[in-house]
Formats: structure tokens, C-alpha cells, sequence
């Protein structure tokens, strides 16, 4: 039985329960399930949260960053570069928009994408560059955007794991194109699958949702080959509660972060690093435990333990089948390969307490003794 959950769903619908249960009447009454005035709501209300200008709802995370990578001209014989260090839906979407995932290391500190090794895996045949926001944190978005100055490069941000997160003061998405998912763990998690699109360019913004819903802009009249994913009434009624509770519940993960900061700081464990400029939002708060296959005995003892832990991810892209064809060969990122053995994410989100953390800490400490 897990005493302290990974991620508490639960509690975060109480604090919502009446608001969505009124506004899924309101769908409910006015036959609006996909698409409607909720969601036309939500898309301006996260595009004002956000701070960039326009927002478009789709079907789910990956869904999101297909339609921005085909909308930047992404498709048969394109090279996109991205991380090893990712979830597999980033190399997905490359793949199904036609393009050939060009993988590159992460920095073996914060994990996020080495920016200069992306940079020199840009060929003529290279259309975007896909830097993964990982853990509630932005990678150095603006280097890639000097290194990449007067090339015909786009970058497609992967904005997933870091909704209000910002660099620098700015947004993901902010200078061009970034791809998000609401899966309901995520900081803002619908009922079900959901994502959106953002950003700074009204143009893609207009071809992203021409071709979320079958081309179309007007019923019936196709002007490219689309594909079926637009946000339901439903989910935009949960993400839009949410959405107002959002600022405060990122607040309340800092304070988690820091709290285990503190209480891990004499433990042989390695904590997160942020990046200088960045405002993090801690969706995962991971941890490295040294040592061969260490992080699984320590996982084992926290799951039986009643702790919610987990890993992720403990497989680079290039080391799962789905993607060998590739032509990675072990060894060849081995930043990311590191810390696929070695991370651990320990439980956060908005009503954990100092109490349950001073519990999956005395766990923590015991699990690494043993």
C-alpha cells in the first residue's frame, strides 16, 4: 500500500470537485463537447497565464508537439535534433511527422539538453531543434537561438513538464513555438489526455489548428492532410480550475523543493541543480543515487516502504527497441545513460506536507543505509 503517493490526484480534485462538477453541467446542457465556449475560454486564459499570445488546445501532449513540428515545416527527409534524455513522445512525434530523430547528450548537471552538442548535430538536412523542458525547468533556449542565427532552423519547444516555469523572465514558447501536455499528472493535469500548443506567431498559430482539425478552417474545406485533435468541453472545464489555482500550487511545489533541499543536504544522494535565470516549477523532483544498480535496490525499499517513488526515465530514447533502428549504440550519450540508472524521483506536488516529506526522507535515509 503507498502511504504517500508520487502524485496526489486526489487532493487536488477536492480542492476543484464543485467547480468542475457546475461547469461539466454547463457543457452537459449546451451539447458543446469538442471544442465550444470552454474551451475557447481556457485557450485565453492559459495564453494569459502564460504570457504568450495564443494558445490552441489539442487531444494530448504529443499530439501538441506533432502539429508544432509539422506547422514549422517538419516532415519526410527532415532531421530533428533532441534529447536522449527524454520521454519517448518527443522522438515519437518526431517520428510521425516524418522526421528522423537526431539525438544528442544532455549537461551532466541539470540534465537538460547540451546545447552545444545540439548545435554542432545541425546539418543542411536539420529543420527544427527540440529542447525538452524537463522536471519543471527550461533549457537555455536562448543559446540555441544565437547558435542557430541566420539558419533556417526552427526551435519546437517541448514545454510538457514546466507549465509556468520561465527564463530569464520569459516563457516557453515566447519567441516561437512550444508544445504542451495536460496528462493528469502533470502541474496542470486534466481528467484524461489533453495538450496545447502556444505561442508567438499568430501564422503557425493559425496552421496548428487548421491542421489539429482535418485541415479545416471551415467546415468541409480541407486545405492540407490534418489530423483529428482538439480539446473536448469537458477537460477545458477541469483545466480551466485548475488553471486559477495554478500560480499558487507551483508556489507550493518551490516550497517543497526547498524543504527537501534542506532535508537531503547530508544524505549520499545528489539533488537537482536550476539552472541560473530559470524559475523552476518542480513537476519532478529527482534525485541521482550513486552507485551500480543501487537506485533499484533503494526503489524497491521505498515502494515497500508505502513511498510513492519512481524513475524517470530509465531508458534513453536510443536504448529502447522502438527506436535501435536509430543506429545509437550503447555508450554513445552516456550522460544520459548515467542518470537513467541513477535517478530517483522522490513525491511533490501542491498538499504534500513538511510531515509527509520528513517521512519519505526518514525512509530515504534508511533505504540508503540498508
Amino acid at each position: 500500500m503507498t502511504d504517500i503517493p508520487l502524485v496526489d490526484l486526489a487532493a487536488a480534485h477536492a480542492e476543484v470537485a464543485e467547480e468542475v462538477a457546475t461547469g461539466f453541467k454547463r457543457v452537459i446542457a449546451g451539447n458543446a463537447f469538442v471544442g465550444g465556449a470552454e474551451v475557447a475560454a481556457f485557450e485565453q486564459e492559459y495564453a494569459a497565464f502564460t504570457g504568450v499570445p495564443h494558445c490552441v488546445g489539442v487531444a494530448n501532449g504529443t499530439d501538441a508537439l506533432e502539429l508544432a513540428l509539422r506547422a514549422v515545416g517538419v516532415g519526410p527527409g527532415s532531421e530533428v535534433v533532441l534529447p536522449a534524455n527524454t520521454f519517448i513522445a518527443t522522438a515519437e512525434a518526431v517520428a510521425r511527422a516524418g522526421g528522423r530523430p537526431v539525438l544528442v547528450d544532455c549537461e551532466p548537471d541539470s540534465l537538460l539538453i547540451d546545447v552545444d552538442a545540439a548545435l554542432a548535430a545541425v546539418t543542411p538536412a536539420t529543420r527544427a531543434v527540440v529542447p525538452v523542458h524537463l522536471y519543471g525547468q527550461l533549457a537555455a533556449v536562448e543559446r540555441l537561438r544565437s547558435g542557430l542565427a541566420g539558419r533556417d532552423v526552427a526551435i519546437v519547444e517541448d514545454a510538457a513538464q514546466c507549465q509556468g516555469a520561465t527564463r530569464h523572465g520569459r516563457p516557453a514558447g515566447a519567441d516561437g513555438i512550444a508544445a504542451t501536455s495536460f496528462y493528469p499528472g502533470k502541474n496542470l493535469g486534466a481528467y484524461g489526455d489533453a495538450g496545447a500548443v502556444v505561442s508567438a506567431d499568430p501564422a503557425l498559430t493559425a496552421l496548428v489548428r487548421a491542421l489539429g482539425n482535418h485541415g479545416s478552417v471551415r467546415r468541409y474545406e480541407h486545405d492540407v492532410i490534418g489530423m483529428n485533435s482538439r480539446l473536448d468541453g469537458l477537460q477545458a472545464v477541469v483545466l480551466r480550475a485548475k488553471l486559477a489555482r495554478l500560480a499558487d500550487w507551483n508556489a507550493a511545489r518551490r516550497a517543497a523543493a526547498q524543504r527537501y533541499d534542506e532535508l537531503l543536504a547530508p544524505l549520499d544522494v545528489v539533488r537537482p541543480v536550476t539552472l541560473p535565470g530559470n524559475r523552476h516549477v518542480w513537476h519532478i523532483y529527482c534525485v541521482r543515487v550513486p552507485g551500480t544498480g543501487r537506485r533499484d535496490r533503494v526503489l524497491e525499499m521505498l515502494t515497500a516502504a508505502g513511498i510513492g517513488a519512481a524513475v524517470h526515465y530509465p531508458y534513453p530514447v536510443h536504448l529502447t527497441p522502438a527506436f535501435a533502428g536509430l543506429g545509437y549504440p550503447p555508450g554513445a550519450f552516456p550522460h544520459a545513460e548515467r542518470a537513467a540508472g541513477q535517478l530517483l524521483s522522490l513525491p511533490i506536488y501542491p498538499q504534500l506536507t513538511a510531515r509527509q516529506q520528513a517521512v519519505v526522507v526518514a525512509a530515504l535515509t534508511a533505504a540508503l543505509a540498508h
